[in-house]
């Protein structure tokens, strides 16, 4: 589940970890407000204001602007919010903003410089272990930084037996090129970031940039915050983090039937249960000529109810020429898809693409047998190389 930056840092602030002071607003007046009260707090009078989506590259795409009066902090919140903000993770289709995060700007001057870098937690599935990929070359180029300068991003294995170890978290800071009171700042930061990540459940954690100040504190100026999924029913207080105008209606709408359901921007639509079957279909569909426009594992306990909202979701693609359905019969057995498959096509009415099954496993006799009785203009297919010459015969 992808957090809203504002969500992420109150997780961190949980852990004792340094964030700026700030609140998320939904109107500019709200703003105004909340930046009095940030000057109130900390006595700063230069404030951003950052648009809340679930993308990066939001200041590169005009979503984040620094304010140094209030009159500019309503200008920016009316002029970010409600805006369609295109970056290079959101797609040409863009997303709405809805709300604002108001903080204070820690880029203040002061006796040394402010320095920027990166800083990321996530599994590396190679090892099995957490890893902190860390950077000196902080900031919105970080991604430039490790395509062309990749010995300047530096990671750490941390095991989950132990956790990040003392040694590890000085190692960091001092490859960071910090001493005095911001090597021992820094040093409490990757500690707590580490605990944040390990007790949240959390799937990847990036803060980019970490900001030491002119003061020589440590700040996550930005946070993405990913939780694992999986994980959540040991996390009831985080359910209300989800936001919904950030994902996809038909994920939402699968999710109610338990369907697996990913969008893709391919023009055949997938029907499979189990996520190995599922990917081996999509690379059948791209090796037979087309693309896949789904992933969609139906799961162990398929009948004809998620099997017709599947269908109904696949087809509301425009974009989708043909449907593939691909089904082994292990724990499903392959007549409640047929009958699931005979369903759809009455309560959806004419159905306006070509469908393939392919049904093999547990009661794969009867399944033909219901599919055959049925009428329908369905093509069925035997092996994976048969339904791959259909799918390449239909989509050219």
């Amino acid at each position: 589940m992808n957090l809203h930056e504002y969500q992420g840092k109150t997780i961190l602030q949980q852990f004792s970890v340094s964030v700026p002071e700030g609140e998320v607003a939904t109107t500019p007046e709200e703003a105004v407000e909340i930046a009095k009260r940030i000057k109130e707090k900390t006595g700063v009078e230069c404030w951003a204001v950052k648009a809340q989506i679930h993308a990066g590259g939001r200041g590169k795409g005009g979503g984040i602007k620094i304010a140094t009066s209030l009159e500019e902090v309503f200008l920016y919140a009316k002029n970010i919010l409600g805006m369609r903000l295109i970056t290079h993770q959101t797609g040409p289709e863009g997303r709405i903003v809805h709300k604002v995060l108001v903080e204070q700007s820690i880029f203040y001057q002061g006796e040394s410089p402010v320095k920027e870098f990166y800083l990321g937690m996530l599994l590396n599935r190679a090892v099995g272990k957490n890893v902190v990929m860390y950077s000196p070359a902080g900031g919105m180029d970080i991604e430039s930084v490790a395509a062309e300068t990749p010995h300047l991003i530096f990671k750490e294995i941390i095991d989950p037996a132990t956790g990040i170890l003392p040694f590890q978290a000085r190692k960091i800071a001092f490859q960071l090129g910090l001493s005095g009171k911001a090597y021992k700042e820094m040093i409490r930061f990757v500690t707590s970031i580490s605990e944040a990540y390990h007790k949240s459940d959390a799937s990847l954690l990036e803060i980019n940039p970490v900001v030491k100040t002119s003061d020589d504190k440590i700040f996550a100026a930005d946070c993405k915050f990913v939780l694992e999924d999986n994980a959540l029913f040991r996390h009831k207080e985080y359910e209300s983090f989800r936001d919904l105008n950030e994902e996809n209606p038909d994920e939402i709408e699968a999710g109610k039937y338990n369907l697996n359901f990913i969008k893709l921007d391919g023009n055949v639509g997938c029907m499979v249960n189990g996520a190995g079957l599922a990917m081996a279909t999509m690379d059948i569909i791209q090796l037979s000529g087309g693309k896949p426009a789904n992933f969609l594992d139906v799961g162990g306990t398929a009948n004809a109810t998620t099997v017709e909202a599947g269908f109904r979701i696949i087809l509301k693609d425009e974009n989708v020429k043909a449907i593939l359905i691909n089904i082994f019969g292990g724990i499903v057995r392959c007549d409640r898809v047929a009958q699931g498959v005979v369903d759809a096509y009455k309560n959806l009415g004419k159905v306006r693409v070509p469908v393939i099954v392919r049904l093999q496993g547990t009661n794969a006799k009867e399944a033909k047998q219901l599919i055959d009785q049925s009428g329908l203009a369905v093509h069925s297919a035997t092996t994976l190389q048969e339904a791959a010459e259909k799918v390449k015969q239909i989509v050219g």
